[in-house]
């Protein structure tokens, strides 16, 4: 029996797990490649804060922690902190308050798309679909439009994943929040708001994704070199490598997860 049967509730075709387990549940800059250069603390700190920006842990108008709690935070001194929020202010993403700190920059509020919940296992093959035709084409305009800026947000949160796949863990939080930076390098605003929208119906694929990834065959690492692929290429400016390794991704993660056996969508 399928293990995450539950999610099955629509036409028995979709229910199908065959043999064996069909899920496992458990503006444009030069295409020239930045000089790499030593991370510094101010760069540690501000990219930290930026992951936090991201993933929501600093809400828009929420007011970052004094100077003084960051470097305790950090273990840094006040000079390298005052350093990496004065990047995070010249980038638009904090801003400064007279007497009262530095704030997360509030969003324009925008009318968002919205999709009705995942309600079973061939929605998520569905999302999966549906995320082939967009995800290569931001990657591939990702490459070409991205400033340093956009590289930093993918770089951070690629960090992350880094960091998590070091102790044996897969960062759901972290894994989108790659995806949905490369989505607003593209400058096309249809990309990202596409990928938001869609944001916990891709939680959902991803989460078991991840535990597919966990065990003594681990293949976090294999994932972990098909994001930073993708990072290098959209860093090289190669739009077409971009689009490729993205697409290349985003299959094969599919691929693990329902085992190579695809759902019979048909009508």
């Amino acid at each position: 029996m399928c293990q995450v049967e539950a999610f099955s509730n629509r036409h028995p075709s979709e229910r199908q797990c065959g043999n064996r387990t069909a899920v496992t549940a458990s503006l444009a800059l030069s295409p020239e490649t930045p000089t790499p250069r030593p991370t510094s603390l101010a760069d540690t700190v501000y990219r930290a804060i930026l992951a936090g920006v991201a993933d929501g842990s600093y809400a828009p108008n929420d007011r970052l922690p004094s100077e003084h709690d960051l470097a305790g935070q950090f273990r840094v001194s006040r000079p390298v902190v005052r350093s990496a929020l004065d990047r995070l202010r010249r980038e638009g993403t904090i801003v400064s308050r007279r007497g009262a700190g530095s704030f997360v920059r509030a969003s324009e509020a925008k009318q968002t798309l919205g999709f009705a919940p995942v309600e079973s296992i061939a929605d998520i093959q569905r999302c999966y679909e549906f995320r082939l035709t967009i995800e290569p084409d931001a990657a591939f305009h990702a490459a070409l439009r991205r400033d340093e800026a956009a590289l930093h947000r993918i770089e951070a949160a690629l960090e992350l994943l880094t960091a998590a796949t070091r102790q044996e863990q897969h960062r759901e939080d972290a894994d989108f929040m790659f995806h949905h930076a490369i989505a607003e390098a593209s400058n096309n605003h249809y990309y990202a708001a596409s990928l938001q929208a869609l944001r916990s119906h891709i939680a959902v694929g991803m989460k078991i994704h991840g535990l597919s990834l966990l065990g003594p065959n681990s293949g976090l690492k294999g994932v972990l070199e098909e994001h930073e692929g993708i990072f290098r290429a959209i860093r090289d400016g190669e739009g077409d490598g971009a689009r490729h390794s993205m697409a290349a991704h985003i299959r094969t993660s599919r691929d693990r997860l329902f085992e190579g056996r695809l759902l019979d969508l048909s009508l």
